[in-house]
């Protein structure tokens, strides 16, 4: 098994020599198998898969969704600052939240707006990371399988996407979860998109197999901190509000199991709404290119304790003994942070 080591930016060679050998070595330390093929047979069911944490044990992760625009509606932008940011704190990985490409996904494995929306976007040195995808909705409507596959990674060595799986980082474990196929809409009413369901169906089967292994998966994790990763929204305050379906099938066990966050995408904006039955919140960040929607819907401020329309990314500095999440404006202006340590939280917005 071997690993791209192409760095798919046009800066000059001088500048990156170092930059490149640590971004080699880093890949090289990343127990990974990237055994794409069996994705196409898994229906549903979690494969593990291994990143390092830093020397002391901490990580650094970039989180962004609803993004991949060719650049329009401030992609661009953002990206350079995202670039900006993260050259000061070395991330270990990004995270995206999905709608990885509008509208309608990716027509096929050579679509090039695979290069237009990531490869020639999230050029800064400081971003040639591993990216780990989920799926969303508009992914959904193209070739999702596309996403999937070997060729997307062999264009792109930083490429990571499955429908659902682990991320175990030592002392943390991200649990990926496709959440496009528990919504009901997209099944009874998709109005005239047409979605890819290969490997989805039949549809019950697929996420009683998901739901039992985002189950089994949290009740045998030993991490210190049980983060969830979806496209969609359990809470949010802005157009697309909470998902029932996910309140009704997903948040149970999320709650029952101790898991310290829910990220999502979905709705393109910022927020954090705290769970009124548990220490688990809710993180949307979804402004990776179009924002600014103007609409907000929520009554209860005790849990509302950030929401900002606009476009953003988040990054979370997670150690063993807290995890520090910030909020930033597409300027690199932070205008929320929060703490959580095993003891207490502790929320400031600026």
């Amino acid at each position: 098994m071997s690993f791209s080591s192409n760095l798919n930016i046009s800066l000059p060679l001088t500048s990156l020599s170092l930059k490149f050998r640590d971004f080699r070595m880093d890949r090289m330390r990343i127990v990974v198998i990237f055994v794409i093929a069996l994705i196409h047979l898994s229906n549903g069911e979690f494969q593990r898969f291994q990143h390092p944490t830093k020397a002391d044990g901490s990580l650094q992760v970039l989180v962004v969704g609803d993004w991949g625009r060719k650049g329009d509606y401030n992609q661009a932008q953002l990206a350079n600052q995202m670039g900006i940011t993260t050259e000061k704190m070395d991330i270990d990985f990004v995270i995206s939240t999905g709608d990885n490409f509008y509208e309608d996904g990716l027509t096929d494995e050579n679509d090039a707006a695979f290069h237009k929306s990531f490869t020639d976007i999230y050029t800064a040195p400081s971003l040639q990371k591993m990216w780990y995808n989920v799926l969303g909705n508009h992914d959904y409507r193209g070739d999702a399988l596309a996403q999937l596959g070997r060729i997307l990674k062999a264009r792109d060595s930083r490429w990571f996407c499955m429908k659902s799986f682990i991320l175990d980082a030592e002392i943390v474990e991200f649990f990926f979860i496709d959440t496009t196929p528990f919504q009901d809409k997209y099944f009874t009413d998709p109005e005239n998109h047409v979605y890819d369901w290969r490997g989805v169906l039949p549809r019950e089967k697929y996420l009683s197999t998901l739901v039992k292994n985002l189950e089994s998966g949290l009740k045998e994790s030993k991490a210190k901190w049980k983060i969830v990763i979806g496209h969609h929204t359990i809470k949010s305050a802005s157009e697309h509000g909470n998902t029932q379906e996910l309140v009704d099938k997903v948040l149970p066990i999320l709650e029952a199991n101790g898991v310290d966050l829910y990220i999502n995408g979905h709705d393109h904006c910022l927020q954090q709404i705290a769970s009124s039955k548990s220490a688990l919140q809710f993180l949307t960040s979804g402004g990776g290119s179009k924002a600014w929607r103007g609409v907000y819907n929520w009554t209860n401020l005790n849990e509302m304790k950030f929401f900002y329309d606009g476009q953003g990314f988040m990054t979370l500095h997670i150690t063993p003994h807290q995890i520090d999440v910030k909020f930033y404006d597409i300027s690199g202006n932070i205008l929320h942070k929060w703490s959580i340590s095993p003891q207490s939280s502790i929320v400031s917005n600026l």
